[in-house]
């Protein structure tokens, strides 16, 4: 995404023109994807001169992964050994025992299909991306097992213009400030989850009209938690070839649209998912 000693100019540029406190100023170029490039490469190029993007806070859209963590299962998927500690080796080091999907995440394409590409695979310029927030907490509030739909997104984008070219879309149905309560998995005694989520007509659209290349939300599954059984957002949307975010946190302090997205995944090989730090550029 950034060629070799492009950070380094980046910070050179914004110390000059006293930047560093006011937010960075560089140019984004979209060429397969948006990527981070310096303006000398950019002049070289002899392209036509990229969007600017200026940022002035980052926010950190990311649970704090512990023990114990929610899961639609009930089940524990993280814990934490020490076998190395400073009171006996003078060295802090310790073990994890996790499942891939828990705390805030992503999903990749493998998770759900056969061949789709792995979190290693995905292009990386795919993951800093416009994110687009659909505020669905009012009616969420009132039913667990709302959904964002197409017509969310048609009201969104009557308000606020077309879907940027490449973008997140995110979901915010209030879920992630629900993290210590049972309601975050909304688990009943048949064992479904009502939590929120996309319809699969939403997703469709997405797929099929706009061009998107990721989808959030702040719950534990893209699916509403009474089709977790089904998973119809997960096989259309992931069987893409696209990428998702779950149990995603902080979308209240985003504006709904001008934000960047930052989706720090793990780079394992083969892997389906991970834990990861989500940033939002504003």
């Amino acid at each position: 995404m950034c060629p070799r000693g492009c950070l380094q100019s980046i910070c050179d540029h914004a110390t000059r023109r006293g930047l560093l406190k006011a937010g960075f100023g560089f140019g984004l170029a979209a060429v397969g994807g948006l990527g981070l490039v310096p303006p000398a490469a950019a002049a070289d190029a002899a392209a036509p001169p990229a969007p600017e993007l200026r940022f002035s806070k980052v926010h950190d859209l990311t649970h704090t992964l512990f023990e114990g963590f929610p899961t639609f299962s009930g089940e524990k998927w993280f814990t934490v050994e020490k076998p190395v500690t400073w009171e006996k080796d003078k060295v802090n080091l310790h073990r994890w025992t996790l499942m891939e999907h828990t705390g805030t995440h992503m999903d990749a394409p493998l998770h759900f299909s056969k061949d789709g590409k792995s979190v290693d695979m995905i292009d990386i310029a795919d993951l800093v991306v416009p994110l687009a927030v659909i505020d669905i907490r009012e009616r969420a509030a009132a039913d667990p097992d709302a959904g964002l739909t197409l017509d969310d997104i048609k009201a969104w984008e009557a308000k606020n213009g077309p879907l940027p070219e490449g973008c997140c879309v995110a979901m915010n149905s209030g879920w992630h400030r629900l993290l210590d309560q049972p309601k975050f998995t909304g688990r009943d005694a048949e064992g479904r989850n009502h939590t929120p989520g996309f319809h699969a007509e939403a997703a469709q659209f997405l797929i099929e009209e706009r061009s998107v290349k990721g989808i959030a939300v702040d719950t534990l599954s893209l699916d509403r938690g009474i089709a977790s059984g089904e998973f119809p957002v997960h096989y259309a949307w992931l069987g893409s070839g696209r990428w998702g975010v779950e149990a995603i946190a902080g979308l209240d302090d985003l504006p709904a649209k001008g934000a960047m997205l930052v989706v720090a995944g793990p780079k394992v090989k083969g892997a389906t998912g991970g834990p990861s730090r989500i940033l939002a550029l504003v």
